[in-house]
Order: structure tokens, then C-alpha cells, then sequence
């Protein structure tokens, strides 16, 4: 689904009080969600096989918190994301040709080279920065929606992280500030129920969060990360409640489905269960969206799957063909 200036709702009741999903709508989203998975897997071969040479912490499994809140902003408005952002940067309409470029360190890539994976930036999509620092992005969405406020702009940032933020000083700092200031910003908060290899209730007296955030008077949601219409539902309350002027706070829970970082499994070090990885690969955001899908839709699937692998060959082959940075530029 591709931003636009007026984002409507995907889902609604129908006269009779019945639920349902606009077809075409529903076959977009999840085209996005396919895009970014088949993207990371990609990554995930091209790391195992050595041809990316640097640190990736994938989104696979969490896909359909980007997508649902991406598809709730105008084209416009700015997002911050943090260590695991490729998902963020593809939904937001950062260039998939760029993305892969920076992560092979190549100078046609959306920081030069420099950045790597988790340094992600895409302007004209609206993708403001990445950050790898726990909590450092969460501070600067606060910042940038403050100038906004400040220009009468209009826009809305998002900004991302996960739930070991949360533990952070900034990111109680930053809620603070927002609702002082009255600032038009969201924060999205992916609980994943673990920061690193470190399960959420040996750190947290609670897996849920935004009670915790609710008496900062911030207008708080919470919604299930692995339904994406369920995140897009959320999210376009949330965001125009702080294109009104006022904070907005979302809990989205989901699970990562691979290692920290990297595009193995790390089963072995016992932090995890496989009974609950099989739990999640039953609640897996591509699952769930396919059941939004109508038939005849499912089988426009495979072309769905062909037009996405030619993009990916695209931007491995850009990436490839692509100069490295000269020694001047790091000047």
C-alpha cells in the first residue's frame, strides 16, 4: 500500500455490522509484508554466504507492525527507526536499490557506504534516520517532531524501538518532553519479549508496557504486531491523534523469528523454546494477512512472488556493479 497525502481506513463494518477488508487494499499490504520478507531472506543467504560481510538484525516475523503504521502516514511525514529497520526503511518507500548498496558498503548506497545496515536513511521517503544506539532514536523523533510543531508543518514523526528501550532513561525523558510540549509524535513500541538474548519478565515486572506509559498523559494503544490490519486500524488513531497535537504511544506485539543479529537460529542457546517459536510461526504476520486475501486474489500470489524477485535480483545486481567509496570521501 503506498502512502498518500489522505490515508483511509482498510477495514470497517459494513451496514449489517459485518467486518470486512478492501480486496485491493488487502492484496497491497500484503505485498508489502511479502516484499520485506523475501528481501530478508535474501539477506539472510547473501550473509550466510559471505557476500555481506556485516552485522543484520532481521525484522523477519515482525513485519506487519512497519507495514500496518507506514500505511497510516502521508508521504510527508518523518520516521526515526532504530538497529532493525530495513522493514521500516521498504515500507516507508526507501529505495530497495540503495538499501542493498549500503549494506554490500558501496557508494551508491543510501549513506554512501558508510552507514551499513543499521544506518538506514531515506529523506524523500521520509525516512529521517536509523540509529543503533538502545533509545538514542527515540529522542531524536522527539527533536524532529518539535521542529515540526515549531514550523507549522503539519507532519508526524514516528519514532521506533524495542521493548529493552524501554528500560532507558531517554525513553521516559522523551515521553515527558512530548507531552509538555504537546508534540505531534507517535511512539512505536515492538515488543518483541526480548532485548537481545534477555526474556522481557527478567527485566520488567510486566510483558505489557503501556500502562506504565498512560499516567505520562500520553494517549496510549496497544495492538497485535502480527495482524496487519489490526496495526493499521491502531495506527491511523494514533497518528491523527497526534496530528492534533498531541502524543500517541503504540505497544504492537510481535516476535522476531531469527537470531539477534544474523540470518541463523540460536535455538542452542536455550534463552528460547522451539514450543515457542512453533507458537509464533502460527501467528506469523504473512499468515494472518493472507486470510484477509479473497480467493481469486490468492492466485495472483505467484505474480506477486515473480515481480518481487526481479526487484531483489535489481538491487543485488546495482549493489554488485556498484564503485566502493574512494579514500578521499572519508576525508
Amino acid at each position: 500500500m503506498t502512502q498518500s497525502d489522505h490515508p483511509s481506513q482498510i477495514a470497517n463494518e459494513d451496514p449489517h455490522g459485518h467486518y470486512y477488508v478492501d480486496p485491493e487494499v488487502a492484496h497491497s499490504l500484503y505485498f508489502q509484508l511479502l516484499r520485506i520478507r523475501r528481501f530478508e531472506e535474501e539477506l539472510t543467504r547473501l550473509c550466510t554466504s559471505g557476500d555481506i560481510k556485516m552485522p543484520l538484525h532481521l525484522s523477519i516475523g515482525q513485519e506487519g507492525v512497519a507495514v500496518g503504521v507506514m500505511s497510516a502516514l502521508r508521504t510527508t511525514d518523518k520516521i526515526v527507526s532504530n538497529h532493525r529497520c530495513h522493514g521500516h526503511y521498504l515500507a516507508k518507500g526507501g529505495d530497495m536499490k540503495k538499501a542493498m548498496a549500503e549494506l554490500f558498503g558501496k557508494a551508491t548506497g543510501c549513506s554512501r557506504g558508510r552507514g551499513g545496515s543499521m544506518h538506514l536513511f531515506d529523506d524523500e521517503a521520509g525516512v529521517v534516520c536509523s540509529m543503533p544506539v538502545v533509545g538514542a532514536s527515540i529522542a531524536m523523533g522527539v527533536g524532529i517532531a518539535l521542529s515540526t510543531r515549531i514550523k507549522q508543518e503539519g507532519k508526524v514523526t514516528i519514532s521506533f524501538f524495542g521493548d529493552g528501550a524501554v528500560e532507558e532513561g531517554i525513553f521516559w525523558e522523551s515521553l515527558n518532553f512530548a507531552s509538555v510540549f504537546n508534540l505531534p509524535i507517535v511512539f512505536v513500541c515492538e515488543n518483541n519479549f526480548y532485548a537481545t538474548h534477555s526474556p522481557i519478565l527478567k527485566r520488567q515486572p510486566s510483558e505489557i508496557i503501556f500502562p506504565r506509559v498512560e499516567p505520562h498523559g500520553i494517549k496510549v494503544y496497544h495492538t497485535d504486531g502480527n495482524d496487519v490490519v489490526e496495526v493499521h486500524k491502531t495506527a491511523l488513531q494514533a497518528v491523527e491523534h497526534a496530528r492534533s497535537g498531541q502524543p500517541a504511544f503504540i505497544e504492537a506485539t510481535t516476535y522476531r523469528l531469527k537470531e539477534h543479529w544474523g540470518g541463523g537460529e540460536d535455538w542452542h542457546l536455550g534463552y528460547r523454546s522451539r514450543q515457542e517459536l512453533d507458537h509464533w510461526k502460527e501467528k506469523d504476520p504473512l499468515l494472518k494477512a493472507r486470510s484477509y486475501l479473497m480467493e481469486e486474489t490468492l492466485e495472483q500470489i505467484d505474480s506477486l512472488e515473480a515481480n518481487i524477485q526481479v526487484e531483489i535480483e535489481m538491487a543485488l545486481e546495482f549493489a554488485i556493479q556498484s564503485q566502493a567509496p574512494t579514500k578521499n570521501e572519508l576525508v
